[in-house]
């Protein structure tokens, strides 16, 4: 056996290992090509190479005494299939040996290749039969799941997330590094500060268990866990009956008042699609005062629980002290569950709903508004991130909150953590608690929150905090470090538009993150804040009623509504999928698709009262309207209590003419979506109205403008009575206004379907019953919409003279209980809100040249000023 050099083996990642003692190897005798091959594996399971020049002597192929990595195998066979020669100073080998060596050599590697494969899928296999629908765990976080996100970075240097996976299929698992991250803390800090790890108190058998135990039907979906026949005549939901003895907190009582005063709430349980428990199930804590014993019993003896099928379960808080983990203490079966601080593990996509948590006093209706204003250009603030709140010492979701002092630096990034809450704080105070404290008490919270561009919303004990309904309501960027947490109403809503989803394990890239942010993204995400916290989160109303709406979406899945309406103004509240699933059809997106209304618009008069003669006003209103080059038709509805006229008592027109005979004959029956109408627009107007073609023409051109609001004449405002605390109505000529009346109004028809189909029952009743207020409802819901004013065009001064001087006994303007009525509509349509949605203004749009000193010739409109 001949002597052979030694050399140190180069491995990847350019680390040079020493040589050590051969490893034995067994002489081959070759007439072409000599080589020889030297491995020894280290206790660590790398090995060195040892790669000596090729000489004359016979070949040495090695025999491992343990086991190599296929990496390493692969990297072995390379360096024998392409041998260095420049250190060799032997002759090169015959050319037939030396193609036979390479053939050889190539089928090695190709086998090494495939060895490889194998065991790679070996461990993909291995995964998937230990974790069959989790996501892989990082081993020093097992509380922390792989993020649903990650940041990219844009040319702008603009980092945002991005999702990882559609939440409806499962996550695919590749071999990832078992290497621990670095710790943020150094040394004794560690030790000291360290929380315990979460279920330190459970093993993972006994957490499984829990789990299981929990979602046992964990792959139940719409298609499989519920029952769409009991939807075949509607989406209703029935409510239980309280039963004898159950106590139901305050949070509890909003949502099912908010669920009873919906336009979805049957009393009938045959008519019912879903059915919500009357028993409090919101705090499942069992160290709490309002965790409900017995509820397993409770729910299994009711006669149409079916295991839950067709059944939505609230819940706010699960779990307990130490671990809070998603116990409810009942099984939920094949229930749906509306939860806040949902975790992707365990949450059932598509089936299940991810709420906002909320406190106790959070509103039933209405709402704090949000606090960006229309002068808070530009966006930047006094402080760029900040956060104020707990600092848990031990126990689950301690990790990240005792580790926010390392960026926190006191100018620009304020967070402040106190460690004083809890009854024995002082047996668990670490060495921070003391300065944490007195710093925590300098700053005030509301102070910070109006003034910091971006708000840190880390985990608490659970994934949710109430830090993050406070950050979208004042206009504060949400920074969520919360790993694993589903967010609330994540199926429908695109929270890249308005937070920065980050991970709890790249705390510190924070700081680096949010100034990597440019004004103008920040003024947009702070804008979609307040959008998503008026239109979705500002009350319990509205986040059960986005809840009620998702899963009627996923019933009537055909006519469900897209991204476009939930995520843009005025939000899938007011967006009702029944009237169209093409955006097109609404009249709040017309700009963001790029597309104008139609050019024509349908006249609908409201008559009353009989026609006389061809002196009448209905007649000639007619005729003024016919003469519009804009009028694609006019629909006459008959009201009256008196027969409908025959066909040759009405006048000929230039445009179709239909008349409709009311079933009913109710105010409300005004605002009815016939399909008569077609075209976008509709003038609405009372038969004693008085406009000439040349207003009308105005008016039409004005709403092409402002499609989505009300455009008119007749202008009305209201005010608040301080000394009998309630709102008025006043007619009176003034220089604002906020509501146009419907006797002479523009505005697209879809507010006929939402005023049929959105308005409670109980008002319209109302309306009815009064024969008033139709035209003060149909404001208020525009303006619940729009958040936007309407809009007065130019009149005549005689219009007012006109309208209060009829006559007619059966005119409503003669009815001396007329005004008092009006001011019971105003505080009954508030009290439905919740809140006065009315806007002043004190704009009127005038043509040009209106009232300028110029010939008469040269105005476009100039009948409007000889009127």
């Amino acid at each position: 056996m001949d002597a052979v050099g030694v050399i140190p083996a180069v491995l990847a990642d350019d680390r040079v290992f020493p040589p050590r003692i051969p490893a034995t190897r067994i002489k081959s005798d070759s007439k072409s090509q000599h080589a020889e091959l030297w491995i020894e594996s280290l206790s660590v399971g790398r090995a060195d190479l040892c790669l000596p020049p090729c000489s004359s002597s016979p070949h040495h192929y090695l025999v491992p005494r343990p086991p190599l990595y296929p990496p390493l195998l692969f990297i072995l066979l390379s360096s024998c299939l392409y041998p260095s020669t420049s250190s060799s100073s032997s002759p090169p080998p015959p050319p037939t040996a030396h193609m036979q060596a390479k053939k050889r050599y190539l089928l090695v590697s190709v086998g090494a290749g495939l060895l490889f494969l194998v065991y790679l899928w070996g461990l993909q296999i291995g995964e998937f039969q230990q974790q069959p629908y989790q996501y892989h765990q990082f081993p020093q976080y097992p509380q922390y799941h792989q993020p649903d996100y990650q940041y990219y970075h844009q040319s702008q240097e603009v980092y945002q997330p991005l999702p990882q996976r559609s939440p409806s299929r499962p996550p695919r698992h590749w071999p990832e590094s078992t290497q621990l991250l670095e710790p943020y803390l150094e040394g004794g800090e560690q030790e000291e500060d360290s929380p315990q790890v979460q279920h330190q108190h459970t093993s993972p058998r006994e957490r499984r268990a829990i789990r299981d135990n929990i979602y046992r039907n964990k792959r139940c979906r719409m298609e499989t866990c519920f029952d769409f026949a009991r939807c075949q005549t509607g989406f209703r939901v029935y409510i239980y009956p309280p039963q004898r003895g159950d106590e139901i907190s305050e949070t509890y009582q909003k949502i099912l008042s908010s669920i009873e005063e919906s336009r979805f709430h049957t009393t009938d349980p045959s008519r019912a699609c879903l059915f919500i428990l009357a028993v409090d199930t919101l705090d499942r804590d069992q160290l709490s005062a309002q965790f409900v014993q017995n509820v397993r019993l409770r729910i299994q003896s009711l006669p149409t629980w079916n295991d839950g099928r067709n059944h939505l379960i609230f819940n706010l808080y699960s779990g307990t002290w130490p671990d809070y983990t998603e116990d409810l203490g009942f099984e939920v079966g094949q229930a749906m569950l509306a939860k806040a601080s949902a975790d992707v593990v365990n949450f059932r996509a598509n089936f299940d709903i991810s709420i906002p948590l909320f406190s106790k006093e959070h509103p039933l209706k209405g709402g704090g508004m949000g606090y960006l204003t229309l002068n808070d250009a530009p966006p930047s603030r006094k402080y760029l991130l900040v956060f104020k709140g707990k600092r848990y010492l031990t126990g689950i979701g301690s990790e990240t909150r005792n580790a926010l002092y390392h960026i926190h630096n006191g100018e620009d990034i304020i967070l402040l953590t106190t460690c004083k809450h809890g009854k024995d704080w002082e047996k668990h105070k670490d060495s921070r608690c003391n300065r944490d404290n007195e710093e925590y008490s300098k700053f005030d919270y509301q102070e910070l929150l109006h003034n910091s561009s971006f708000c840190l919303v880390p985990r608490g004990r659970r994934l949710g905090s109430f830090r993050f309904l406070e950050a979208l309501q004042a206009a504060c960027i949400p920074v969520i470090l919360s790993n694993g947490w589903e967010l609330p109403f994540s199926e429908v809503i695109d929270w890249r538009k308005a937070a920065i989803i980050g991970d709890e394990r790249l705390l510190l890239q924070v700081p680096s993150i949010t100034r990597s942010v440019g004004r103008d993204r920040i003024l947009a995400l702070r804008q979609q804040t307040q959008f998503l916290w008026d239109a979705y989160f500002s009350s319990v109303t509205k986040i059960v009623l986005t809840t009620l709406e998702i899963i009627q979406d996923r019933v009537d899945s055909h006519v469900s509504r897209n991204r476009l309406l939930w995520n843009s103004l005025p939000g899938g509240l007011h967006a009702l999928p029944q009237y169209s699933s093409d955006p097109a059809q609404f009249p709040f997106y017309y700009a963001i698709l790029g597309k104008s209304p139609w050019q024509q618009f349908t006249a609908v008069i409201h008559t009353v009262t009989p026609l006389q003669a061809q002196i009448s006003p209905v007649v000639k209103l007619i005729i003024a309207v016919a003469k519009s080059k804009f009028c694609a038709q006019i629909v006459v509805l008959w009201n009256c209590e008196k027969p409908l006229p025959p066909r040759n008592k009405w006048p000929s027109t230039s445009v179709p003419l239909t008349v409709i005979e009311g079933q009913t004959k109710t105010m409300s029956s005004r605002f009815f979506p016939h399909d008569v109408i077609l075209t976008d627009a509709v003038l609405s107007l009372d038969e004693d109205s008085v406009l000439s073609t040349n207003e009308v023409d105005f008016a039409f051109r004005v709403w092409q403008s402002f499609p989505e609001r009300i455009v008119g004449y007749p202008a009305r405002s209201h005010y608040w009575d301080g000394s009998r605390s309630r709102w008025g109505y006043t007619s009176k000529w003034t220089n604002d206004y906020s509501m146009v009346l419907t006797g002479a109004a523009f505005y697209h028809r879809y507010y006929h379907y939402l005023f049929t189909h959105y308005v409670p029952t109980s008002l319209l009743t109302m309306v009815d019953r009064m024969a008033n207020c139709e035209d003060i409802l149909m404001n208020f819901l525009v303006s619940a919409v729009t958040k936007q004013p309407p809009i007065k065009v130019t009149q005549k001064k005689q219009y007012k003279e006109t309208m209060m001087s009829q006559g007619s006994k059966s005119s409503r303007w003669a009815d001396p209980d007329h005004f008092a009525q009006r001011q019971t509509c105003m505080n009954a349509f508030s009290h439905w809100l919740g809140f006065m949605p009315l806007v002043h203004s004190q704009m009127r749009l005038d043509p040009v040249l209106f009232r300028d000193q110029v010939s008469i010739l040269r105005k476009k409109y100039r009948d409007i000023e000889r009127l």
